[in-house]
């Protein structure tokens, strides 16, 4: 590339710079949406605890017991959300269950 297109190359970076700045000068800058992820359908043990308002070890005992529906993924035991729903249904129809 010679001298001559080096200017000009230059003069079209700086012209360029400034209609960007021009247009950026009258527009708000915009802030992104923040995504919403999908609803989880496997919780942790403890975030299932934490959504039934009890203990970590409290979950695990009602699972021992087979009052809460858990499932194994390899070494990982996930609560469906399904489960917390049906143990709570079943806590307000019979209350002394758990």
């Amino acid at each position: 590339m010679n001298h001559d297109a080096h200017l000009e190359l230059a003069s079209l970076l700086h012209r360029l710079g400034e209609l960007l700045a021009e247009i950026t000068a009258h527009q708000p800058p915009t802030i992104p949406e923040p995504r919403q992820s999908p609803e989880r359908t496997l919780l942790t043990v403890e975030e299932a605890a934490n959504r039934l308002g009890i203990s970590r070890t409290r979950a695990y005992a009602l699972i021992s017991r087979g009052d809460l529906e858990s499932i194994r993924i390899g070494r990982l035991r996930r609560v469906p959300t399904s489960a917390i729903a049906e143990f709570a249904r079943r806590l307000t129809t019979y209350p002394h269950a758990a």
